[in-house]
């Protein structure tokens, strides 16, 4: 009788279910991706002038830049001065988010006039531009 319970014992090894965990863990994942903020570059190489005092401004933020040769870019494309309202205008629809103008230490001071008020224009509050520090 006692080989029958030590063969009964070994049989009724216990299991761990691992599903609920990996479904658990996948949930999580998703969760982390769909709240992440992703922060859409220019898409040009800006030298940005030196500064004696800065401030660091929020990752979600709309980014222009101005070039040395006076084009006005946003994510990758050249969309101009004329281009900065209305691309403003659409993305402060979503939310109210602030804007830093990037322009390069050799693009005259006569587009970051016009870029500027472009930007007051389509409704933006928080306007900033990027320095080196």
């Amino acid at each position: 009788m006692s080989k029958r319970r030590k063969h009964r014992e070994d049989s009724d090894a216990v299991e761990i279910n691992l599903s609920p965990m990996i479904d658990c863990i996948f949930i999580l994942l998703i969760f982390f991706i769909v709240t992440t903020v992703f922060v859409e570059e220019t898409g040009v190489e800006v030298n940005r002038p030196d500064a004696s005092s800065s401030v660091q401004l929020e990752k979600n933020s709309i980014l222009i830049a101005i070039t040395a040769n006076d084009k006005v870019v946003y994510g990758g494309k050249d969309i101009g001065v004329t281009g900065v309202g209305p691309q403003i205008k659409q993305l402060l629809l979503k939310e109210d988010i602030p804007v830093i103008i990037q322009a390069d230490e050799g693009a005259s001071h006569g587009i970051f006039a016009k870029v500027y008020g472009e930007a007051k224009l389509a409704g933006a509050t928080r306007i900033n531009f990027s320095t080196l520090r």
